[in-house]
């Protein structure tokens, strides 16, 4: 059994193969690369558990990155459980063939409480006086220490918000070297994000974006060869290709101006409440999850939403259906975004209404994803601001470090529909000529490529002076 390692460099497509990656580009070509007809939606946590399940999301229930639980009456994005995942994984699968296998899951969504032997996932430390630190959760429980001592606390403001770099994935690779050289997995499952980021800030074609492309380029060289060194099968993906956008719609606005979406005041602040409203959008980059309170809504909701601008389609249960994305999860009715479109969370029309949040990083308490995270405030006083409330949070006062901007504007790129081009789809390539990948790949198809990968006679060997390091 060849040991393999699946890398996830998200964002990545055939429209960025150029000069300004010129390592993936070489490897992308001379290593069968191939374009994955996107999983749809074509955000995050659906397109790995379409990867990892072979099935699409009316089976595993992973309908996007968040959605409403009609139970709780709570919109909750970015939950952590492993249980969430109703479909098999391909590590059950394989270990129901071979129980010896030994699985690394290295930062890929839905890490916790899985049945992997190796997983490491974000997870930082809420303190009961509002600050937040950076920390890790692992299984094993003593790896996290581990990591931490040997390659510093995971830089978790680099992994998200307006401070993003290269940082975060640079520790996630060298995350995944460590868990190599100490654990040996079988099949090892590594998510560099740093592409993600400066797409959605830029868009891919913007002059900023040169740099971004080639640290992750350089990144992917020295982690790649590490791997090829130690003799492991390599099978390189990516989740969606990022598309420019130029236009943002604010749905919750349009539903609230109609007289569908209700809020309540506290404080001083608008807070959408879902289980009074008549209906509401999760909004998910390019989709929206639309729920409804009432089924005898649907018919004028659905016609009504047709004509708004910026909107493509409206897909009720039935197309749903046809589309593999039915599910209790699901909206009643789905939005998809034109191609220079995406679509916002915002519900309110006067910012000094505008809940406490919203001038945060705040991925959890946020009824939709907002990518304006990225950006930090851009007045001239806002590097003194962050220092002072940075001061006090180290001193234990209680502070918030409200300095995102409300402007969608700022976003120059999305994804979460299916783009036209497949120089915008995602894609897959493989050191192993012996997987003869199909042209015609589907995101569902990978879960079959894998379980074909640990089918295949073709044994690990590791050069002795290095198993030995």
């Amino acid at each position: 059994m060849k040991r393999t390692v699946l890398i996830n460099i998200v964002g990545l497509s055939q429209r960025l193969l150029d000069n300004r990656l010129p390592f993936l580009t070489r490897y992308f070509k001379n290593h069968q690369g191939k374009s994955i007809l996107p999983a749809f939606p074509a955000v995050t946590t659906t397109a790995q558990y379409n990867y990892l399940t072979g099935k699409k999301p009316g089976a595993h229930g992973i309908v996007g990155n968040g959605w409403y639980d009609r139970t709780d009456a709570e919109i909750k994005f970015w939950k952590q459980s492993n249980h969430l995942v109703q479909a098999p994984k391909i590590w059950e699968e394989l270990k129901r063939k071979n129980p010896n296998i030994k699985v690394a899951n290295l930062f890929w969504w839905y890490n916790m409480y899985s049945d992997v032997d190796i997983a490491v996932t974000p997870r930082p430390n809420y303190l009961a006086d509002g600050r937040k630190f950076p920390d890790i959760y692992t299984m094993p429980k003593n790896l996290r220490n581990q990591l931490q001592d040997e390659l510093g606390t995971f830089p978790l403001f680099h992994f998200w918000g307006p401070k993003t770099s290269i940082k975060s994935s640079q520790w996630i690779a060298d995350c995944a070297k460590k868990v190599e050289l100490n654990h040996q997995p079988d099949l090892s499952l590594v998510y560099l994000p740093h592409l993600d980021y400066g797409l959605q800030k830029y868009g891919p074609d913007h002059p900023k974006m040169k740099a971004e492309l080639l640290a992750i380029d350089q990144l992917c060289q020295d982690l790649f060869t590490f791997f090829e060194n130690r003799g492991l099968r390599i099978i390189a993906l990516s989740e969606y290709g990022i598309t420019p956008v130029n236009k943002s719609i604010a749905i919750n606005r349009h539903l609230r101006l109609n007289g569908w979406l209700e809020t309540r005041m506290e404080k001083g602040q608008e807070l959408l409440d879902p289980g009074a409203s008549k209906a509401f959008a999760v909004a998910d980059h390019q989709v929206a999850h639309l729920y409804i309170k009432k089924t005898e809504y649907l018919a004028d909701l659905k016609n009504e939403l047709m004509l708004l601008d910026g909107v493509e389609k409206v897909m009720d249960k039935k197309e749903q259906e046809k589309a593999g994305l039915c599910h209790e999860r699901s909206g009643d009715l789905l939005l998809v975004a034109n191609a220079n479109a995406w679509f916002n969370y915002y519900y309110w029309f006067d910012d000094k209404k505008a809940p406490l949040f919203a001038k945060t990083v705040d991925i959890h308490r946020k009824p939709g994803y907002d990518p304006v995270e990225l950006f930090m405030d851009s007045s001239p006083l806002t590097p003194i601001k962050v220092a002072g409330k940075l001061l006090a949070k180290k001193l234990g006062f209680r502070t918030l470090l409200n300095v995102i901007p409300i402007n969608e504007t700022l976003v120059k790129g999305s994804h979460g529909r299916i783009p036209e081009s497949k120089n915008d789809w995602p894609v897959l390539f493989s050191n192993d000529e012996s997987l003869e990948i199909n042209d015609h790949l589907e995101s569902t198809d990978v879960f079959g490529l894998l379980q074909k990968a640990f089918a295949l006679n073709s044994p690990t060997t590791v050069p002795e002076q290095i198993n030995n390091l």
